[in-house]
């Protein structure tokens, strides 16, 4: 067929709209006009890898699609999975195949949508699905923390059930964990080890804030027969932005809700040899009641610094033992002295009070003591004490300077006084 009558019909219905309406419509409507022409059956003309007897195919060998004979050619190929991803490929200059460039998701249902033209420029079309075989070893990943409303300080957490160390394979699974937040934030995951990451945002988050976490790994190819399984979606509310500045210098803490002071505390922290640590902590729980005994922190029992005691209104803010807390031994200290073995103690009063306004995600703070800095991870939630720099190097999609970031293992749980 010559492709020049088709070229004078298109021209002949431009040139008529202008003028005449209904032959416009006459003329689109005609059986000759390439675009309303019934696409033909292309099965018979196109040969495909896929398994066409309801076996599944293998997701490391790639998808192709071959146009059979001399007559026609493929001119588009879409092929997507149940979950809307799109498969990439590519198809060859004359038209004769199209082959996928990326690989399959494993365990997944594609559906495969193909264009043809025969030697005569007519449209063919051929739809097929089929399914690829499960994954041998799937990766999932479990966010935390469990759902519910959070202080503007909580960061979120990754584990995952398979290791992960290639940066390639890291940078796959980051890109396929999503954390959007209403107000949108800036924010970046980090690899703590090779199971688990934390995200964080530059700032804190906002209050009142709603943030959603998921896992696009279904299905998706991690690394070599390694590739990725479902993952439950994760959904937190922001909380007030709380924040408890103790200052060992002065011996009081200063709480604000929303920038506003809200109370000012007379409190005692760390003495000399067990002085409190400085820096960003995160709340991690509380508990009415803690029995704290020295033995657990290797203070031996019977010396001068043991103790056996009932603590109450107890804000645990370092997985090691490092607690806000009633210390109504201690009372004719607080605003005036360092007396603890760690802990910020307070009056009973006070204690309680903390207590009912802080929530796991608030922000207690330590300034002006002699202690250690606050470890970023093993000790519970120090995140906030890495600048913003340091910590997207710990992103596989960010470029590291120096060395490799280095896990620290999570610290005993021991309580201290």
């Amino acid at each position: 067929m010559n492709d020049t009558p088709r070229i004078r019909t298109v021209l002949g219905c431009t040139l008529l709209a202008v003028t005449v309406t209904a032959g416009t419509a006459s003329c689109s409507g005609s059986d000759d006009h390439p675009l309303t022409v019934k696409a033909y059956d292309a099965a018979d003309q196109l040969a495909v890898s896929a398994p066409a007897d309801g076996a599944k195919a293998d997701p490391e060998k790639p998808l192709e699609i071959t146009a059979k004979g001399d007559e026609g050619r493929i001119t588009d190929v879409t092929a997507v999975d149940a979950s809307g991803r799109h498969l990439a490929g590519e198809l060859t200059a004359d038209g004769r195949r199209w082959r996928s460039t990326a690989t399959l998701a494993a365990g997944a249902r594609y559906t495969v949508r193909v264009a043809t033209e025969d030697e005569d420029g007519a449209p063919g079309a051929r739809t097929f699905t089929f399914e690829t075989a499960p994954a041998k070893r799937a990766l999932t990943a479990v966010f935390g923390p469990e759902a519910g409303t959070y202080g503007v300080g909580q960061p979120i957490t990754a584990e995952l059930s398979l290791p992960v160390g290639d940066r390639a394979s890291r940078a796959i699974v980051e890109r396929a964990l999503k954390v959007r937040s209403t107000p949108s934030v800036e924010g970046s995951w980090y690899w703590v080890d090779d199971k688990k990451l934390h995200f964080r945002p530059k700032e804190y988050w906002p209050a009142g804030a709603t943030v959603t976490v998921s896992g696009n790994l279904d299905g998706l190819k991690v690394g070599d027969k390694l590739y990725g399984g479902e993952s439950k979606p994760l959904k937190l509310t922001i909380g007030d932005r709380i924040e408890a500045i103790a200052d060992a210098g002065t011996h009081h803490m200063t709480v604000k809700r929303n920038g506003e002071v809200i109370n000012t505390i007379p409190v005692t922290t760390g003495k000399p040899g067990f002085d409190t640590r400085n820096g960003v902590k995160v709340v991690l729980g509380k508990e009415y009641y803690v029995r704290m005994r020295s033995t657990t922190v290797g203070i031996a029992e019977g010396s001068s610094e043991s103790y056996d005691l009932p603590v109450y209104y107890a804000t645990r803010v370092t997985w090691s033992g490092e607690y806000v807390h009633a210390a109504p031994w201690s009372v004719g200290s607080q605003g005036v002295a360092n007396v603890s073995h760690g802990c910020v103690g307070m009056s009973t009063g006070n204690a309680a009070w903390f207590f009912e306004t802080v929530r796991p995600g608030d922000i207690v703070k330590t300034v002006n003591s002699s202690g250690d800095a606050m470890d970023a991870f093993g000790n519970g939630f120090g995140d906030w004490n890495l600048s913003w720099e340091k910590w997207r190097e710990g992103s596989a999609l960010v470029e590291a300077a120096g060395e490799p970031v280095v896990s620290t293992e999570q610290a005993r749980l021991r309580p201290s006084l």
